[in-house]
């Protein structure tokens, strides 16, 4: 659903929540097209593809496509909210290493023909349709300073790189350039900046064996601040910049910017449902939890900043439960509140990110409703 605020004006969260009930998760497409320009302008000539992942939302695709967003996919479904939201397949780049044949089928029938690899048997898969795509190889570099680690799952190892080309290049299969992924919520440029100068050599050693590349998708793991400090995007991208600039001309370089443009967006807003007095602490039960849009606190890893909204009053140290009859489902065991009431407001910072997108249904409790507001370019 998409409201539209008054134009300059934040998100009025208790008129939302009094029109459209709790919980909501609230997407300022505002701060959406910020974060895009912001990132844009610290890495330029970087295409930017939206990863659809954090928050696969049409509200999201509608607002980033009209900045010239392309969009990064990983399944069926996520080229049809591109397509939905009314952009061409064309828009996708589809990088999960990994597909059966009816996954490349279904996306090459919907426009999508660009595709990210990592191993020989997915590049033989292409094989039937080398005529009609076109491959990235994924390389990996471990990154144990990042949040999540995406290279321990995909990728090959730089020095693999040669022959998975040279089999594309017997198989008659395109392969346009190179990926990687340094892993998610990174704070430090070194791995982006190691990563960067060994595609470049790879690159260099492929032209000479008769493989030109011409695309390099450094992926992403721009981070945010959850509540501690994390380096500006101007500060990260400095040395990345500087990397980029000692490529080879005529390289096209991509980025997939996710968490970084998701994540400041998203606000949840919630409701106290019940309170107990335990321990000699108030516990607050409220109507979304783990298992619904605080689940990235166990999938993600993070902890968002939470607060009540318009209460005032000492603050002591609370327990904040989630709504399911599973003693698991706790937000947070020692959150500072002032006294609250049954039907007041809790609200999530930070939160557009693997918050909705990895809520369940467990206990058949309603997931929170999404709500854009600011998506004309005005708001």
């Amino acid at each position: 659903m998409s409201v539209r605020p008054r134009a300059g004006r934040q998100p009025d969260l208790a008129r939302l929540a009094r029109l459209h009930g709790t919980p909501l998760l609230v997407v300022d497409c505002a701060v959406l097209r910020a974060q895009y320009r912001r990132l844009a302008a610290a890495l330029p000539g970087v295409r930017l593809y939206y990863a659809l992942k954090p928050l696969p939302h049409p509200s999201v695709v509608r607002t980033l496509g009209v900045l010239g967003a392309g969009f990064d996919v990983a399944t069926t479904g996520e080229i049809d909210v591109v397509r939905a939201a009314g952009h061409p397949g064309s828009c996708c780049l589809h990088t999960h290493p990994i597909k059966k044949d009816a996954d490349i089928r279904a996306a090459l029938r919907r426009g999508v023909r660009r595709f990210v690899v990592d191993n020989a048997d997915e590049i033989v898969k292409f094989r039937p349709h080398r005529r009609r795509a076109e491959l990235l190889l994924r390389v990996s570099f471990r990154n144990p300073t990042a949040l999540i680690d995406l290279s321990r799952k995909f990728g090959c190892e730089p020095g693999d790189a040669p022959v998975l080309l040279g089999l594309a290049r017997t198989l008659g299969i395109r392969v346009r350039g190179l990926s990687f992924h340094v892993g998610s919520q990174v704070a430090d440029a070194d791995t982006y900046v190691a990563a960067i100068e060994s595609c470049a050599g790879i690159m260099e050693r492929s032209a000479a064996s008769g493989t030109a590349l011409d695309v390099l998708d450094i992926g992403g793991g721009f981070p945010i601040a959850y509540g501690t400090p994390v380096p500006s995007i101007e500060r990260l991208c400095a040395p990345i910049r500087r990397s980029l600039r000692r490529l080879p001309a005529g390289i096209d370089v991509l980025a997939e910017p996710g968490r970084y443009l998701a994540g400041p967006a998203g606000t949840c807003v919630c409701s106290v449902v019940g309170r107990a007095r335990r321990d000699g602490r108030w516990w607050y039960y409220l109507d979304d939890g783990i298992y619904g849009t605080f689940s990235g606190q166990v999938v993600d890893h993070v902890r968002y900043p939470v607060d009540s909204l318009g209460v005032r009053g000492r603050r002591e140290s609370s327990v904040l439960a989630g709504p399911t009859c599973d003693s698991y489902d706790i937000v947070g065991e020692d959150v500072r509140l002032p006294p609250l009431a049954i039907g007041d407001l809790v609200v999530g910072r930070m939160m557009g990110a693997y918050t909705a997108a990895s809520a369940t249904d467990f206990n058949f409790v309603p997931r929170a409703r999404i709500v854009a507001v600011n998506e004309r370019q005005g708001g």
